[in-house]
């Protein structure tokens, strides 16, 4: 019996990470460790009890929006890689918009620091998108290279314009203070941008899956010559699809700064925009899926330290845990490829 498309990249998904457990339970063999006993701390520490799993939850959120930032265009045939420059830019404006609206209602502040990160974000994510469908500019070359513009100009601006003195421990931007700080869920030490994720994932979904936009980004990404003969608005796809991701990845970069760190620094650039093309690719770029991929991520990413005092393995060793499941999807991404032309011939 043959499967649905939904059903078979589900099952290839399954299936890439079935086979990435194999291989890193290999490694850890290498280690003289058993791997069961490895997996059982991973599941410890990711969901384990109720303060790993609020860990867990906090590390997602923004590896759900920085997802979107590739998953979005990808729809649309366009490969993005730039979360992590659209979030370090998002922050660093949420940062200007706050200082800027010092002494407004916090709610109004908020909403409007979230406001201008996003935009930033988007702009940002939109001028690789403009690149690409008027200059010809490879997308994935240009939002790579923007990730370390956006890093170089946030340590710019750290360092000197934006210096907070009075943060002796690293270079650090103004605060916004705490009255602009965005709480955490009642009963829990989850901030609300992990609502603030799903609910973004959630109003993906629908634009892309029950909206006629989203059904000619698909046909956009499957076919290009079917899109222009169908007179579909090509170039505004494009730059509305990047414009939105990154703006999604900007809201990321919103949250850090006021909901955890409450000023910008080198702490914005952590790797989330880099974790968030892994859970686009596993999820097959469906942004209901992106949720629950963003989990399973951010309980990899909040089990390290856990791993690493009960076996002695780096704190690292996570990594090496993303890093093959990253591998492994791009092996089954051209492996289904390949199947499926082989099917239609």
């Amino acid at each position: 019996m043959r499967l649905s498309n939904g059903a078979e990249t589900a099952a290839i998904s399954a299936a890439a990470l079935l086979a990435t457990l194999v291989l890193f339970g290999g490694f850890v063999a290498l280690h003289g460790l058993n791997p069961f006993q490895v997996y059982g701390v991973l599941y410890l520490g990711a969901f384990g009890t109720w303060f790993s799993l609020q860990q867990t939850l906090t590390q997602a959120a923004p590896v759900m929006l920085t997802a979107l930032c590739t998953a979005l265009p990808a729809r649309a045939g366009l490969l993005v890689i730039g979360g992590e420059g659209a979030l370090v830019v998002g922050g660093v404006a949420t940062v200007l918009v706050g200082v800027a609206l010092a002494g407004a209602p916090p709610p109004l502040a908020i909403a409007l620091m979230c406001l201008g990160g996003a935009l930033a974000g988007g702009l940002w994510i939109g001028a690789a998108g403009a690149l690409r469908q008027f200059r010809g500019v490879n997308e994935t070359i240009s939002t790579l290279l923007l990730n370390y513009i956006a890093i170089a100009v946030m340590n710019h601006l750290v360092t000197g314009p934006i210096r907070d003195f009075a943060q002796v421990l690293k270079p650090a931007s103004w605060s916004i203070g705490e009255a602009f700080m965005l709480g955490e869920i009642p009963g829990t030490s989850i901030h609300w941008g992990l609502a603030l994720g799903v609910v973004a994932c959630l109003a993906a979904w629908v634009l892309m899956r029950h909206t006629t936009f989203g059904f000619g980004v698909d046909i956009l990404g499957g076919n290009v010559r079917a899109a222009r003969m169908a007179g579909l608005p090509i170039a505004r796809m494009v730059l509305l699809t990047c414009f939105l991701g990154g703006g999604a990845a900007g809201l990321a970069g919103a949250i850090e700064i006021v909901a955890v760190h409450g000023f910008a620094s080198s702490s914005l650039a952590v790797g989330f925009g880099y974790a968030g093309i892994l859970v686009a690719f596993l999820s097959r770029q469906n942004p209901l899926a992106v949720v629950f991929i963003a989990v399973l991520l951010g309980g990899i990413s909040a089990s390290g330290g856990l791993v690493q005092r009960r076996f002695g393995l780096p704190d690292a060793a996570t990594l090496v845990l993303q890093g093959t499941l990253f591998v492994v999807v791009l092996a089954s991404n051209t492996l289904y490829g390949r199947l499926r032309a082989a099917r239609v011939a």
